[in-house]
């Protein structure tokens, strides 16, 4: 079931966008009719495939068939415009990139499958992240730096669409913020490499040239990411949009801390609560959510 998004105001037209990295025609003008929009407009901004239906009056059985279809869907207030954005904070394991970094890390050591499961966990909100964390690194003892080295070199890859959407939302003048329960040795590359405005995220005590198994200073955990959200908002959001995008458990405080949040190829949990989901798309369609 489609929900009007929590940033509508009243008396707010409602559009509905429909996003794949294919769709049919003939299923955008069926969805026109069960809707009763009022016309069709193709959008560009993303590399996929998508539509705004305008002025929507019914969005009954929307979710089912888009679901069916492999598409992405989305109720959104013809008044939320991208050139209003002032700050946009995304998640960085699974969301700006396609892997889990200290999963990666562990299969390198040969201990993925246990690592593995404390993180799926955490993720699922089963767990405590702090202590999950703890877990985790704990298990990397000894590991040297070089294999991070390797991972960021040679695994690590930036989600579909990511560039584009940053480079959008640099654009209209926004303010990006990278987060992460991960580690500063990659969001600092991150950082350099794509032009963030700040990062938070965890710092991997050494010795030696290798890690030691623990975390040096304050865990960086979910209401650590929504405090450098709000910190972010404070001094650069004014009247403006803040988004928000990640994909689990940890992330829900800083989603909740949006005007505007987006749940990318995330767990049930996450996508119950943000604003939107986007399960087939690269992360350029976000901008799609907006006129």
């Amino acid at each position: 079931m489609l929900r009007p998004p929590r940033d509508a105001r009243p008396g707010d037209v409602l559009d509905l966008v429909v996003q794949a990295p294919a769709l049919l025609r003939e299923d955008i003008e069926v969805l026109a009719l069960l809707t009763g929009a009022e016309d069709i407009e193709p959008l560009t901004r993303a590399a996929n495939e998508a539509f705004r239906l305008h002025a929507v009056a019914s969005t009954d059985g929307v979710a089912e068939a888009a679901s069916a279809a492999g598409y992405d869907v989305a109720l959104v207030p013809s008044s939320r415009r991208l050139d209003r954005v002032r700050v946009m904070a995304l998640d960085m394991d699974s969301t700006l990139i396609d892997i889990e970094c200290v999963d990666e890390i562990a299969e390198a050591q040969g201990i993925k499958p246990q690592v593995a499961a404390i993180t799926a966990s955490a993720m699922r909100g089963e767990i405590d992240f702090a202590e999950s964390l703890r877990q985790r690194v704990a298990l990397l003892a000894g590991v040297p730096l070089d294999a991070l080295r390797k991972v960021y070199d040679e695994r690590l890859r930036l989600s579909p669409g990511a560039e584009r959407m940053l480079e959008a939302f640099k654009a209209v003048g926004a303010k990006t913020l990278l987060v992460s329960g991960g580690f500063t040795y990659f969001t600092d590359r991150l950082r350099a490499r794509l032009g963030f405005d700040g990062t938070a995220s965890n710092v991997l005590e050494l010795r030696d040239d290798r890690l030691t198994g623990s975390i040096a200073g304050d865990i960086v955990d979910a209401a650590s990411k929504a405090e450098a959200l709000r910190e972010m908002a404070r001094d650069h959001a004014g009247d403006g949009i803040v988004v928000a995008i990640g994909d689990g458990a940890n992330d829900l405080p800083m989603l909740d801390a949006a005007d505007v949040s987006i749940a990318y190829r995330a767990k049930p949990v996450v996508r119950e609560r943000a604003t939107h989901a986007i399960d087939h798309c690269g992360l350029d369609a976000v901008l799609n959510l907006f006129v």
